[in-house]
């Protein structure tokens, strides 16, 4: 198994370069932070950057969990890849991942500094410390229901892959130990945001209460409603629903899972 390794401070943007590097390798498996990523998919384990200090997203990242560790492990013998792109923050990091995960112990190092500029470089460090953004090179729908309730975003480029070129897709979230700290919405505040989108959406439907299931991967939200006039219901609601769900995680952050209307009362002038 050929294993290189990515090597650069926290912040300086080895998660952002990785998908080239990769590619310039012809690498499909990456290990960032905890987690294994095939092919633009997270395939097992869990991101450092949901951890809530900065001493438990270290222990994650070199998969110092017994469960972590092996359920990456079994993944990786799976795959049965015959390459490996692994990110750290030094070669004694690099040294901690190959011994826990089994890996070979010869590697190609590859230090940031040799793949971008310093004027990256200095970007990268001003977005993290400043703002708090940290970069996973999978797209956002492959981990937003990991980090719901997180602020999200994504970051598109064009490498070039086998001569064709190919648009790769990178998610920016800011995790819980970001030193903006964390952020909560109150249920009330939740229900007033769906609320106001319905009955300004139509005027068809009257929201009597709302209900919430919080989950872990985000909230199922039933909304109970009074119809006010005759109309294509499936179609009024698939539509309300999208605007809900639009807007509703680009304010909050919280992903929704579900979405369904109970219809309690008809009342007709």
């Amino acid at each position: 198994m050929e294993i290189i390794c990515l090597v650069g401070k926290s912040g300086t943007g080895k998660s952002y370069k990785a998908m080239q590097v990769a590619s310039l390798y012809n690498i499909d498996c990456i290990i960032d932070d905890g987690l294994l990523i095939y092919k633009g998919r997270v395939v097992a384990g869990v991101s450092a950057k949901k951890e809530k200090t900065k001493m438990a997203a270290v222990k994650r990242a070199i998969f110092y969990d017994e469960n972590h560790r092996r359920d990456v492990k079994e993944k990786l013998n799976l795959l049965n890849v015959d390459k490996i792109l692994i990110l750290a923050t030094s070669v004694n990091m690099v040294e901690h991942i190959v011994q826990a995960l089994s890996l070979p112990k010869n590697y190609e190092v590859i230090n940031i500094e040799d793949i971008s500029t310093k004027e990256e470089i200095e970007i990268a460090k001003r977005q993290r410390l400043k703002e708090g953004k940290h970069v996973i090179p999978v797209p956002v729908f492959e981990i937003k229901k990991s980090f719901s309730g997180y602020f999200i975003d994504s970051i598109k480029n064009i490498i070039i892959r086998d001569n064709k070129k190919q648009n790769i897709e990178k998610t920016i979230v800011r995790p819980t130990f970001s030193y903006l700290g964390k952020f909560t919405v109150s249920e009330v505040v939740i229900k007033n945001i769906i609320g106001y989108i319905v009955e300004r959406e139509t005027d068809t439907l009257k929201v009597d209460s709302i209900k919430l299931d919080n989950r872990e991967e985000g909230i199922e939200i039933a909304i109970f409603v009074t119809v006010n006039k005759l109309c294509r219901l499936n179609q009024l609601a698939e539509n309300v629903i999208k605007k809900i769900k639009e807007e509703f995680e680009h304010i909050t952050g919280i992903n929704i899972i579900n979405i369904r209307f109970v219809y309690k009362d008809l009342k007709l002038r």
